[in-house]
């Protein structure tokens, strides 16, 4: 089978106008960025913002190295949906330089199910990600400054700043440094660091706005220190929300691009799953609704993460609706390493490792049936599998009571999504969608903690030491008792050991500090081994790309 790059290349896609016109939005509403991409001009979309689509949200069981075509499948279910009769759209976040340069690579989807162009989307696309670097460090600057010009008597005290900085960029060096040293000169020395710009509560800001009065009431509202008597010290205090605001101007608009069969697809927003929400912006998603017939939106990484804080954190502000259906994507290879078989053993039949490691589906699947939603599992196809590999999945499901449907839009597009596309337009059709959040919002932050812990992660307990759960007991008196939380861990395992793979029992989650995100409207609360910046690995994804003299991009898998 071609690589990505050549099946992209092969493929003729249309002027970004065009694919516009397909939503009735018209050329004067564009701003161009070249002839393949754009941002929607009037954050009040041409449909009058009124919802008149369908929602499915894509999710998946817990990732692993062999790859579960999550974007990809989401992707090849919009195509699937438009050949079938139903106007689609896909809602997409946009790639990071860190995953994009490290571990991860690309994330334009794979194989004939891609958006496009998927090199200029991989890489700066329409600098929405530098905006928010910007707008972030922009803040970074005049907090120091403050300390700079304020010193000890001032408004905030050095020592409780809580305000990092940001890069888009995996570097492991940059997560604790120390600034201000040399002399006065050059400000107040004291220890900080760097989180990678996904990671930034100003990116979750971004997706979480409805429009730009929200995004500066949000902006003023983080929490960026406290005073010398523990008093909570905001953005607003400093002035910064305008300036942040006035960077932001572009990065709130919505970007359109298209799939590689002529979808509109709306690429906007990109908070981490592991980290912050890990969804595709409110706005983004809002104009989606209400320009077709159906939005395909994804998720960041399993049911335990990206979907329980879709639920939990976007649907809970009421500023986007329930779903009427999700998608739960499920691979061979992925339930076969998840019953212990090695990443070298994979393409090997072995039903035995299969059928243990259905097991981590089969908790993805109680996980999404916990929010009353209906679902349909997503068997993605591998050349390597099986057939009776792929009978005993759909057996398993089948004793579940689940519905299960085979995708092949890696090979076939979005003719290899149609199975898929009628089954999830049934689930929707038929069956009941009773949703409900997990929690209530006056329920206290640690049994919001030990909720998700329980339920959605299986845990038996959650420990923390006494100064995280003084640390809670303030933030509730600071007035923000009622906001949801946004768990940090691994992706890896539905537990805090990236390890435990398949379904750990009888584990205590073990929570090791939280942060409040009070513009974003959420707490962090970060578990196990977290890291905020990622790290590069030993053999990156960098040291495969290249430009030749044409300016032709490879290695961008």
């Amino acid at each position: 089978m071609p690589s990505d790059r050549e099946i992209a290349q092969k493929k003729e896609i249309l002027p970004i106008v065009k694919i516009a016109e397909k939503l009735g939005i018209k050329a004067e509403n564009l701003e161009l960025f070249g002839k393949y991409k754009a941002k929607i001009l009037r954050l009040d979309s041409p449909g009058g913002g009124s919802r008149r689509g369908k929602l499915v949200m894509v999710t998946a069981m817990s990732p692993t190295p062999a790859g579960e075509g999550k974007t990809t499948t989401s992707i090849g279910l919009a195509d699937a949906f438009n050949r079938i009769g139903m106007k689609s759209v896909v809602a997409l976040r946009e790639p990071s330089l860190g995953p994009v340069f490290g571990m991860k690579g690309g994330a334009t989807g794979g194989g004939y199910a891609q958006v496009a162009p998927r090199e200029e989307i991989n890489l700066h696309f329409t600098g929405d990600i530098h905006a928010v670097t910007a707008a972030h460090n922009l803040l970074s600057a005049m907090v120091d400054n403050r300390l700079h010009f304020d010193g000890s008597s001032g408004l905030l005290d050095c020592r409780r700043v809580l305000w990092k900085r940001v890069m888009d960029m995996d570097d492991r060096v940059l997560r604790e440094v120390v600034i201000g040293i040399g002399g006065p000169l050059r400000g107040i020395a004291r220890e900080t660091g760097f989180d990678i710009t996904a990671a930034s509560e100003v990116m979750a800001i971004l997706c979480l706005a409805s429009g730009m009065d929200d995004l500066k009431k949000r902006l003023g509202d983080i929490l960026i220190g406290h005073s010398a008597d523990r008093e909570p010290v905001f953005a607003r205090q400093i002035k910064a929300e305008g300036a942040m605001a006035a960077l932001l101007k572009d990065a709130l608009k919505p970007n359109l691009v298209q799939t590689l069969e002529g979808t509109p697809a709306f690429v906007h927003g990109g908070p981490f799953a592991n980290i912050a929400h890990g969804t595709s912006s409110v706005i983004a998603t809002q104009m989606a609704l209400s320009l077709s017939a159906i939005v395909v939106t994804e998720s960041g990484f399993g049911s335990d993460l990206g979907a329980e804080k879709f639920f939990d954190i976007v649907v809970r502000t009421g500023k986007i609706p329930p779903p009427d259906a999700c998608v739960l994507v499920a691979t061979v290879r992925a339930l076969k390493m998840h019953g212990g078989v090695s990443l070298k053993e994979v393409d090997q039949e072995n039903v035995d490792a299969l059928v243990k490691g259905y097991e981590n589906l089969q908790k993805h699947i109680e996980n999404i049936q916990h929010f009353g939603v209906p679902f349909v599992v997503a068997l993605n196809r591998f050349a390597s599998d099986s057939e009776k590999e792929f009978e005993t999945v759909k057996e398993l499901c089948r004793k579940d009571g689940v519905r299960i449907a085979l995708s092949e839009v890696f090979s076939k597009g979005g003719e290899g999504g149609e199975a898929l596309a009628r089954e999830v337009r049934e689930a929707i059709e038929k069956d009941k969608n009773t949703f409900q959040l997990l929690y209530p919002d006056d329920m206290p932050l640690a049994e919001k903690i030990e909720t998700v812990a329980r339920r959605i992660y299986g845990a038996k307990a959650v420990a923390m030491e006494g100064k995280t759960q003084r640390k809670i007991k303030r933030i509730e008196e600071q007035g923000y008792s009622h906001i949801p939380v946004c768990i940090a861990k691994t992706q890896y395992s539905l537990s805090d050991d990236d390890e435990a793979l398949g379904r750990p029992r009888d584990f205590t989650l073990i929570v090791t500090d939280v942060s409040l995100s009070s513009g974003a409207g959420f707490l962090v609360v970060y578990c196990g081994d977290i890291m905020t910046m990622p790290g590069l690995p030993k053999t990156p994804s960098a040291e495969k790309i290249d430009v030749d003299g044409e300016g032709n991009i490879t290695g961008l898998s």
